[in-house]
């Protein structure tokens, strides 16, 4: 057997599928990679932004918001990853709404640190007992590579 037909080993595998990876990275070639982080990333907040507002008893009504719009954001971004459809329409529309949930989540956690004693004044201190001004964001980011994966095109 020569060397050029002999099989492939499991490193050399790996190095031709990262490389692989690396040529649709450069080329734009980013789509179903980034719907599934997205569909991932979506789980993972919203599990994480269900126990930090059930810690607050979900005291405002609005904290049920991203527990609503996040899994949809999940199943959008499973949708985009085996439909090229999804990727395009629902994803970007599941994907937006994420965006907005989060904005608003910013603004209703500036509107709580403000409500605290010594309001912003006190920023220190109400950033860490208080609402977390940046988790919002964290949505904002999953959405946003919701948005990315929906300009982006599908992988070879």
């Amino acid at each position: 057997m020569s060397p050029r037909q002999r099989p492939a080993t499991p490193i050399e595998e790996a190095v031709y599928g990262v490389d692989r990876f690396v040529r649709n990275v450069r080329a734009g070639r980013f789509e179903r990679s980034l719907a599934a982080l997205t569909a991932a990333g979506a789980v993972v907040t919203t599990v994480e932004i269900f126990f930090e507002h059930d810690k607050a008893s979900f005291g405002n009504r609005w904290m049920w918001a991203p527990i609503a719009v996040a899994p949809i954001g999940a199943v959008a971004g499973v949708a985009g990853v085996f439909s090229w459809r999804a990727a395009k329409t629902l994803l970007p529309l599941a994907s937006a709404t994420i965006v907005a949930n989060g904005l608003q989540g910013l603004w209703l956690h500036g509107r709580g640190i403000a409500q605290k004693p010594g309001g912003w004044r006190n920023f220190r201190y109400n950033m860490e007992m208080g609402p977390p001004l940046i988790a919002p964001l964290l949505v904002v980011l999953v959405g946003g590579m919701g948005l990315l994966a929906a300009i982006l095109r599908r992988e070879r």
